[in-house]
């Protein structure tokens, strides 16, 4: 299947957007997302997806450096349940190390690797979403935010040694520069940040080893069992897509990197069809929009992509025994 990443990885992207002038929902739609997920960070979706959007939005906006930008509005909280254990580890190091022990949990294209050699450390980033294209934003973002967690740990006034992208120069490097300083090199052998290793060796002044042990124990629960992967992924990837209108088994299985009869056999493992899961998900979405009262039955139906309000009633009618304008609202 093709790598995910957590919602939470375009967190600030639509304010980003709207600053530069770029209309966001209509680039988000236009690549299989769905704006209104934003606000569930927690929830997954394609890793190409995400890596295309920032590459199309840098283009519509003229701004080479978007991804950077986008890496000064996140927040160490984005990072979720992660940001929990990594908040108290006892040094730099062993904060690195379990970024990239627990990259799989909020983004699976991503790959970091720390090495250290004559006093120098280095933290390369590849991307890897699982089919050929332009990261150049998407890498610059990771890079962005790898240094802005490297300085909350070893202060304001902390500089790497390098700041190194394999990618060609920007037209106007004003912003690396402000952000990385004048260590930010272009046409490199690799991509990543190279600083002193005793830097690693920091302690960490918000550790606390008993809430450590409970935070390892918290993240560890977390991490979703291996066969129920793709039956989740599928109910999430309908979510997901239903507004867009192109809900379909070919649209999922393009999205998981498989052809459909994959998705129909893992599927069948579960006891389940695309059919059963997409009537269970448009289910559970109707009800919840029916009681929050915030729309109403033709806009539902539009977000659930039914043609038209009467045969949304028809359906719903057929699955809860009664017309959506009966449905009880908390």
């Amino acid at each position: 299947m093709k790598p995910q990443s957590r919602y939470a990885s375009l967190s600030g992207y639509l304010d980003l957007s709207r600053s530069f002038g770029i209309d966001p929902g209509r680039l988000m739609r236009a690549n299989g997302l769905d704006p209104a997920s934003l606000s569930i960070q927690d929830r997954w979706l394609p890793s190409a997806a995400v890596i295309q959007l920032l590459e199309q939005s840098a283009s519509e906006s003229g701004r080479q450096d978007f991804g950077l930008r986008l890496g000064e509005l996140r927040r160490f909280s984005n990072l979720g349940p992660l940001s929990l254990v990594i908040r108290e580890e006892p040094d730099v190091r062993s904060a690195v190390q379990l970024l990239i022990r627990y990259e799989h949990v909020y983004n699976e294209a991503l790959r970091l690797h720390l090495s250290e050699v004559n006093g120098s450390a280095v933290v390369r980033v590849r991307l890897e979403p699982g089919e050929p294209m332009e990261t150049r934003q998407s890498v610059e973002l990771v890079v962005s935010v790898l240094h802005r967690l490297l300085r909350g740990f070893l202060g304001p006034d902390w500089q790497p040694l390098a700041v190194c992208f394999a990618h060609r120069p920007p037209d106007d490097p004003s912003t690396h520069q402000r952000i990385f300083g004048p260590t930010v090199s272009f046409d490199h052998d690799f991509t990543g940040i190279a600083l002193d290793a005793a830097d690693l060796s920091a302690p960490n002044r918000m550790s606390d080893p008993q809430l450590l042990a409970y935070a390892l124990q918290f993240l560890d629960g977390i991490e979703p069992a291996k066969d129920t992967t793709v039956l989740e992924r599928v109910r999430e990837l309908i979510e997901l897509l239903l507004p867009t209108g192109r809900c379909s088994m070919e649209q999922v299985a393009r999205s998981l990197g498989v052809d459909r009869r994959t998705v129909h056999r893992q599927l069948a493992e579960h006891g389940e069809t695309f059919t059963t899961v997409l009537n269970d998900t448009r289910a559970e979405l109707a009800v919840r929009l029916l009681e929050s009262r915030r729309y109403s039955q033709t806009e539902i139906a539009e977000l659930l992509s039914f043609s038209a309000p009467s045969n949304f009633s028809r359906w719903f009618r057929t699955r809860f025994g009664c017309a959506p304008s009966h449905w009880p609202t908390p």
